[in-house]
């Protein structure tokens, strides 16, 4: 792999060049702004990195941002899975992160004390499968694997065959296997799909393994809602507005840097060890719908997934209650009003 990249920066300026003073202007940050704030009731910040996944790049990439920020103590939780963001922030091991919308949803209604604050990016799961399946109803009776049942990406599928009038329950043969197995699987023919998301979804693109059924990124209605949103910590949430307003505004900043210069970005996710693979990395960031954060409703995310979540009986609750109880949208209103496009 090219240390060098088209616009002419090694990684190794790049980075000199974001350790500069300029760094919060290089990535559209002004610092008068920040100063005019009230002090952050706590210096450190602690996120999720999670290992298997580089669709939540615009929290990776904050680390600098958040620096500027006034931040001084910036930490990654490394996990693997959704499973352990959700354990993270229930239990205040972490502070802030990206992560499904729906399996926030079905958290917040057993009580982890988590709230949603904002929205992340529209898009990243993708339905791969085999010739034996062109359409969502061809699951019927098809094997499709998933790390587990109640885990984020049995969740989202269990959505989409519901809303074709599948029975998920009944009519889906779920083969339960470790993400790492997956692809071997269904290139081998022993199941006939998965949802797959970054990297492994340019991974199958890049050996043609399977064909695309559904694109979470492109395909209505899945593309009309964020997929990932940004939740905290209950508690970390109330006693640090400051903080999480600014944390927050890093992780916004940061999303529309990726979607602006998407090689430069990918560059310093492999640099910093967020991302494996470059290539993967840079078709990431041109995928995904980054620098549209502005332009969808959260609140309208919460409420479609709470109904779609009732449909299949992962919840109880209304989408009135969950939103009452389980959001907070006064920060994002606030940073929506101060980096307009």
């Amino acid at each position: 792999m090219s240390n060098r990249r088209d616009n002419g920066w090694s990684r190794r300026e790049f980075l000199q060049r974001l350790s500069l003073a300029g760094t919060g202007a290089f990535l559209g940050l002004r610092s008068d702004g920040i100063a005019a704030e009230p002090p952050l009731e706590t210096r450190k910040i602690k996120l999720v990195h999670r290992t298997d996944a580089i669709c939540m790049s615009p929290q990776y990439v904050a680390e600098e941002l958040l620096r500027v920020e006034g931040f001084t103590e910036v930490e990654y939780l490394k996990t693997i899975g959704g499973s352990g963001i959700e354990k993270a922030l229930a239990s205040g091991d972490a502070h802030l992160s990206m992560h499904m919308v729906a399996s926030y949803i079905a958290r917040l209604e057993v009580g982890d004390p988590i709230v949603i604050i904002g929205g992340g990016h529209v898009g990243c799961y993708e339905l791969f499968a085999s010739t034996r399946v062109r359409t969502i109803r061809d699951l019927k009776g098809k094997a499709v694997a998933t790390t587990g049942l109640g885990s984020t990406p049995h969740i989202f599928l269990a959505i989409m065959a519901a809303y074709v009038g599948l029975d998920p329950r009944k009519d889906i043969n779920w083969v339960r296997r470790d993400a790492s197995e997956q692809v071997q699987l269904l290139a081998e023919g022993k199941i006939d799909a998965f949802l797959a998301f970054p990297p492994t979804a340019q991974e199958l693109r890049q050996k043609k393994i399977g064909h695309v059924v559904v694109n979470s990124m492109m395909d209505k209605p899945w593309s009309q809602y964020f997929c990932c949103v940004v939740a905290g910590n209950r508690e970390f949430v109330r006693r640090n507005p400051g903080a999480t307003k600014r944390a927050l505004r890093a992780i916004l900043k940061s999303a529309d840097a990726c979607a602006r210069e998407p090689d430069r970005f990918a560059s310093l996710l492999v640099d910093k060890g967020f991302a494996q693979n470059y290539d993967y990395a840079l078709q990431t960031m041109k995928d995904m719908h980054y620098g549209q954060w502005r332009d969808y409703d959260p609140e309208d995310t919460v409420r479609f997934f709470s109904l779609r979540l009732h449909e299949i009986g992962v919840i109880k609750s209304s989408p009135q209650k969950i939103i009452a109880q389980g959001t907070d949208w006064r920060f994002l209103k606030e940073l929506k009003k101060e980096l307009k496009g």
